[in-house]
């Protein structure tokens, strides 16, 4: 798929528009000292500055270290929290300042599947009263026995009994737990689902289910995804593009394909060189790519490009002092680097990709 380029004049079709457009959004969380005053003596940049857009029927791949902000944007984008600053616009609205009865309308459209299945659903409710809370929250289906017809067909779909109607949370699987909770987010037939690493907590036997029961639910019923992960092999899967963020940046937005085949960040690289190969002639040839260094504090990154800390290509006084636009490189790729990985480098990280030449 082609990026749309900020700015760019109106469509004549609405269906080509995106549906979901972020733009320089920002997290930063404030760190205060004292009881008394609270004054701020820093914050945390969660996400700083990143932009993407979603088409509908997309599935759209975030990834990324633990604490590069995957969660974080995952949540601004809910409306769960509120942006420093930036834009959000879904389906032509910008909702960045969303609030009251405009914010529960807009969450009829979306919806967000949790990583974790166990601490996501009430243990004192039963999942019949889990599933259908949103319907009674939005004022659908108030009569009980239409309700309950409904959550029960909504279970059907998602593989669960119908019969288990009142069944607590802890008489389920992981992997069942998983499912209501894809039930939940499926009850008012949303536009867009977030699911936040929907398959890390699962056990890897468990996780093709509800990873095939995802695929299966967006061509029935036309939904948009935003999938959040660490395992680039689900992503690559799941996804049509992908995001690789860096401690709150986004560095390299690709299509799936070409982002394995020809990854232009130094940083992309890195993560699919550990990438585990099952021939063993390839896994030979393919050279690991160690990243020196730990990530840096996100109360304190580094000037210019934040990986220079860590890059095997960085150039002092350049990429410790410019910072690096996301600008398209060879391939069409997305990425911010002064210095993108050549098609050799790219061999030797990922033997498995198709390189040109």
């Amino acid at each position: 798929m082609t990026e749309a380029a900020a700015g760019a004049a109106p469509r004549a079709d609405r269906a080509t528009e995106p549906l979901l457009e972020v733009r320089d959004l920002v997290k930063h969380f404030p760190i205060t000292k004292g009881v008394i005053l609270n004054r701020s003596v820093g914050a945390v940049q969660a996400v700083d500055g990143i932009s993407f857009e979603v088409r509908p029927g997309e599935t759209l791949g975030i990834v990324g270290e633990s604490g590069c902000g995957k969660s974080t944007t995952a949540r601004l984008v809910m409306r769960l929290m509120a942006p420093t600053s930036g834009s959000i616009r879904f389906d032509g609205r910008e909702i960045a300042g969303a609030r009251g009865a405009d914010l529960k309308e807009l969450r009829r459209q979306m919806q967000m599947i949790f990583q974790d299945p166990y601490s996501s659903l009430n243990p004192r409710k039963t999942i019949g009263t889990i599933i259908g809370e949103p319907y009674a929250i939005h004022g659908l289906h108030p009569e009980p026995g239409r309700r309950k017809r409904a959550v029960q067909e909504i279970m059907d779909i998602v593989g669960l009994n119908p019969e288990h109607f009142n069944r607590y949370p802890h008489e389920f699987s992981g992997g069942q737990r998983q499912r209501i909770g894809v039930a939940r987010a499926l009850a008012l037939r949303p536009k867009l689902i977030i699911a936040d690493e929907p398959v890390s907590a699962l056990d890897v036997s468990i996780q093709a289910q509800i990873l095939n029961l995802l695929r299966d639910l967006q061509t029935e019923f036309g939904i948009t995804l935003v999938f959040i992960a660490h395992d680039l092999s689900v992503v690559r899967h799941m996804c049509d593009r992908i995001a690789v963020m860096y401690l709150g940046k986004i560095v390299e937005l690709a299509s799936s394909e070409e982002l394995y085949a020809h990854p232009r960040h130094p940083y992309t690289g890195a993560l699919l060189s550990a990438v585990p190969v099952a021939d063993p002639r390839l896994a030979a040839q393919k050279k690991r790519q160690i990243l020196a260094g730990d990530v840096p504090s996100p109360t304190n990154p580094p000037p210019a490009c934040r990986f220079h800390t860590r890059c095997p290509k960085a150039v002092a006084g350049h990429c410790d002092t410019d910072e690096p636009l996301l600008d398209p490189k060879d391939g069409g790729n997305l990425a911010a680097c002064h210095y993108p990985l050549t098609d050799a480098e790219v061999a030797e990280r990922v033997p498995t990709a198709r390189v040109a030449g």
